[in-house]
């Protein structure tokens, strides 16, 4: 089975509204369009002239959607959710604009964002290599707390080693687009972060992806496929980033063993959310972590900084270091934010406790909103927990609703998730209570009603009820 994902009715669908629906908020933006022709096309090189629109932004077919969408969302009454500017450390509540918020857009999984200890390995590493490693680690940049991180994470993994990128991101599209090239295939679920997409891509390989969390359909596709390439790579996310749900990862070892495959899991939402001690999907599920090839995670959630870092061989980190193109040709990760995230890592060993709370809060905010008849889709109670809604515009307008009611969530819409699956992705934190999850959860109670009487007037021409 090939990639399912297109790109081709992306301009067929605006704020993943239907065609009715669409036609009905734009009737007021439509306008004749302008006819164009090209300049001297057909009278040669000597008389052609460049066309100015193909030297202006503004003349982007992709500016021009979005600025579509942002206007039909506004007509709508829809908030902009996008950068909204905190003014201090976003906990469990925030302040924006000056005004407090119940917040659950922060990726601060086990509550140590601007903790002291981080702030103390933060300011000491400042004060002895200052803000910036000052040049690629391969020629020059190399400090010791590079190396201090990247052994306390090869640790956590049983790995032989570990290399830290400075971008989550591009730990993937570079390790992935630098591992595999087109006699290669590479299977990935089918909810796969995008990061993982595009290094498939970067890679020349035959990228295939399989229905989400599904070893069966995986391994028919297997054995369709793997015997045509040289080398296979079977790609997936511990925790999953908008569903919430943990990968069959006991199948996929099975199936990797028997058709000699690799395997990449990425880490980034399980790190510190998964297994007693917070070490991840193979402390999930107790299995030996070296039965996984490549572990990928990211340093901006339980670690509280960013970057990204692959665990795993000597073999595979060495090449990585010496011809990664987002590790060799890349500023080294700043010395502060190592320092800083090994530490949180040694308190995250240190004191499970942040592990269990955020665990039990995460379960209560499923089990309560079950309750209360909502939708949370697949997720499983492990940090990221979603309110299925369905429709984007909708999803859109119940957040504004919420924001009103000094809730922070953000829409998750069209085509961040496939289209009918908008949702409103809550992350939790050990920093919630029960009392925060079950305000939310009644207030997204009280006010959906509303925001689905919103949509109904505006797609149907009716009158909004209060």
């Amino acid at each position: 089975m090939s990639d399912q994902s297109s790109n081709s009715n992306e301009s067929n669908r605006l704020f993943g509204l239907s065609a009715s629906e669409r036609s009905s908020l734009l009737k007021s933006l439509r306008r004749p369009g302008a006819a164009g022709a090209s300049v001297g096309r057909s009278l040669g090189v000597a008389l052609w002239h460049p066309d100015p629109k193909m030297t202006n932004f503004e003349e982007f077919p992709a500016l021009k959607q979005l600025r579509m969408e942002q206007e039909v969302a506004r007509r709508a009454g829809i908030l902009n959710p996008f950068f909204f500017c905190h003014d201090g450390i976003a906990k469990a509540e925030t302040s924006i604009g000056g005004v407090k918020y119940l917040n659950f857009s922060t990726y601060d999984y086990l509550d140590l964002n601007g903790h002291p200890a981080l702030e103390e390995a933060a300011i000491d590493a400042l004060r002895r290599y200052g803000t910036s490693a000052s040049a690629s680690r391969l020629v020059s940049g190399e400090r010791p707390p590079h190396r201090a991180l990247e052994k306390q994470l090869a640790d956590i993994y049983d790995a032989e080693d570990c290399v830290v990128y400075v971008s989550g991101h591009a730990t993937n599209v570079s390790t992935i687009g630098k591992l595999f090239g087109p006699q290669d295939v590479i299977f990935h679920d089918q909810l796969s972060h995008n990061s993982i997409v595009m290094g498939s891509i970067a890679s020349s390989a035959k990228r295939i992806s399989f229905p989400h969390n599904d070893t069966e359909a995986l391994e028919r596709l297997l054995k369709e496929h793997r015997p045509k390439a040289q080398r296979a790579l079977i790609v997936t996310e511990g925790v999953f980033s908008m569903d919430g749900n943990i990968a069959d990862l006991p199948g996929l070892i099975r199936l990797k063993k028997e058709w000699g495959c690799f395997l990449m899991v990425d880490e980034a939402h399980a790190l510190g959310v998964l297994g007693k001690s917070g070490r991840g999907t193979h402390e999930h599920f107790g299995i030996n972590p070296k039965d996984v090839d490549l572990w990928m995670g990211t340093l901006s959630k339980t670690c509280c900084t960013c970057g990204g870092y692959i665990a795993g061989s000597k073999a595979v980190v060495e090449l990585l270091k010496f011809t990664s193109p987002g590790f060799v040709y890349s500023v080294g990760m700043s010395p502060v934010l190592a320092a800083a995230a090994k530490r949180a890592l040694e308190m995250m060993l240190a004191e499970p406790e942040r592990v269990a709370k955020l665990q039990a809060v995460s379960h209560e905010f499923v089990r309560y909103a079950k309750e209360k008849g909502l939708d949370t889709g697949a997720a499983e109670g492990y940090a990221v927990v979603p309110i299925m809604l369905g429709s984007s515009l909708l999803a859109g307008k119940l957040a504004t609703r919420l924001f009103e009611r000094h809730v922070n969530v953000l829409p998750i819409i069209y085509p961040v998730v496939e289209e009918g699956a908008a949702r409103l992705r809550f992350f939790l934190s050990a920093a919630h209570t029960d009392a925060h999850v079950h305000e939310a959860i009644d207030i997204v109670c009280e006010e959906l009603p509303k925001a689905k009487a919103d949509v109904e007037a505006m797609t149907h021409g009716g009158n909004r009820t209060e």
